[in-house]
């Protein structure tokens, strides 16, 4: 699954069930402060670590979030439309943005269990 705490911005799998999609990781400041503003789309998701708590200020459009606890369990599920401030999940150490609807077709739901499996990083 990965370390959470050794967790660097790059690419990687989030898996649920059977279903795996491609996971964008943004685990430093920069990362997770820009998020997805200034893009039409995702294809697959964005992870923001750590976070429990997002907004949709300037977004283009509507998205799926998912509060997710330290082992990767799913809190809560929401969609969120463009002009939004989320409301903060104590238990939430990270969280899950993609396209809204994508989530129900992925089987992300409150109580399932996700694996996400960070790319190596590049040598040099």
């Amino acid at each position: 699954m990965g370390n959470p705490s050794t967790w660097r911005n790059g690419t990687g799998l989030l898996t649920c069930r059977d279903v795996s999609v491609p996971v964008e990781i943004a685990a430093s400041y920069g990362t997770r402060r820009r998020g997805l503003l200034g893009r039409d789309g995702i294809a697959g998701a964005l992870l923001l670590s750590p976070c429990n708590s997002v907004h949709t200020f300037r977004m283009r459009f509507a998205i799926d979030v998912a509060y997710l606890d330290r082992d990767l369990r799913v809190v809560d599920v929401v969609t969120m439309v463009p002009g939004r401030l989320g409301m903060p999940r104590p238990r939430a150490r990270h969280v899950l943005e993609a396209e809204a609807g994508a989530m129900r077709s992925w089987g992300v739901r409150p109580g399932a269990l996700l694996t996400i499996t960070a790319d190596p990083a590049p040598a040099g």
